[in-house]
């Protein structure tokens, strides 16, 4: 029986070679889905590549499995600390705690912490009509639902 530890090690062993990072692994049943990705968006032909090396390292024992290699997927939630590090300077929608959602451009990523430019209406002191003005909110990984890039077909 294949284990997850051991397609991770599997995996990591072959995303040595290049750019690519491990996303997720997901097991259900006789189902194994691995997610790659990488800065520059994943070439359908590394994940055939990479679907070739698991079989020649796994021969018969992958054989009672369906076995899927993909990309992230453009427009999912992020799940790892390298998809937020690849989208600085990108529009971000994040999905707080509180079921609240808040789009901005994603600033910087430092460990599990990370903050959004928000553009938000404000009343200056003196004034009466709200303006907006940017605002910088940090967010902790573990503390929001999600976190996604946000496509703009402006």
């Amino acid at each position: 029986m294949i284990t997850k530890e051991t397609l991770k090690s599997l995996v990591e062993e072959w995303l040595k070679q290049g750019d690519y990072f491990l996303v997720d692994i997901e097991m259900d049943g006789d189902r194994i889905v691995i997610e790659i990705d990488q800065a520059d968006g994943v070439w359908i032909e590394d994940c055939a590549s990479l679907s070739r090396y698991l079989q020649e390292q796994l021969g018969d024992e992958l054989g009672d499995y369906e076995l899927e290699v993909g990309s992230a997927g453009i427009g999912q939630p992020f799940k790892v600390e390298q998809q937020y590090q690849n989208h600085i300077g990108d529009e971000v929608e994040v999905l707080q705690a509180d079921g609240k959602k808040l789009t901005g451009v994603l600033k910087t990523v430092e460990g599990r912490q990370f903050v959004v430019a928000t553009k938000e209406k404000q009343v200056p002191e003196g004034k009466k009509r709200p303006v907006l003005v940017d605002v910088d909110r940090q967010f902790s990984m573990d503390e929001v639902k999600s976190t996604k890039y946000l496509l703009n077909f402006k």
